[in-house]
């Protein structure tokens, strides 16, 4: 299985969810990451702000930075190459970067079907009639 990483620039808490003006990016990334997850797909998620030491020990990244600084952030790396800077995947490109089907995300509902049908006695059967 294809291993992913995310590095991103710092935020506030892990997600760059908190406060008042919440990136719609953000959320859709939270979203896409923990319906991965609920798939059995870990994908991890660096946070210059609350993981700074991944950006120190990861050779790539902290190469990267080196040369391009954080305005480079975020940065996705795939067993150990960087696939995508300044960006994060679409949907789309997650399933193809980690080889998955491409109905990972997509909604599922399960529609019942229920069959009603009238009784011919033209009585509700309610006490007092209809």
């Amino acid at each position: 299985m294809k291993k992913m990483k995310i590095f991103e620039p710092a935020m506030c808490c892990s997600t760059g969810l908190c406060g008042v003006g919440v990136d719609p990016e953000l959320l859709r990334i939270s979203t896409a990451l923990n319906t991965l997850n609920k798939h059995g797909i870990q994908v991890e998620r660096y946070n210059l702000n609350s993981a700074p030491m991944e950006f120190v020990t990861d050779e790539t990244i902290n190469a990267f930075i080196n040369a391009k600084g954080v305005e480079g952030l975020p940065a996705i790396v795939v067993d150990g190459d960087i696939v995508i800077t300044g960006r994060y995947p679409t949907n789309e490109e997650f399933t193809k970067l980690l080889e998955l089907p491409e109905s990972i995300f997509r909604k599922t509902s399960e529609t019942t079907k229920v069959k009603i049908t009238k009784k011919k006695s033209g009585s509700c059967h309610c006490k007092g009639g209809c």
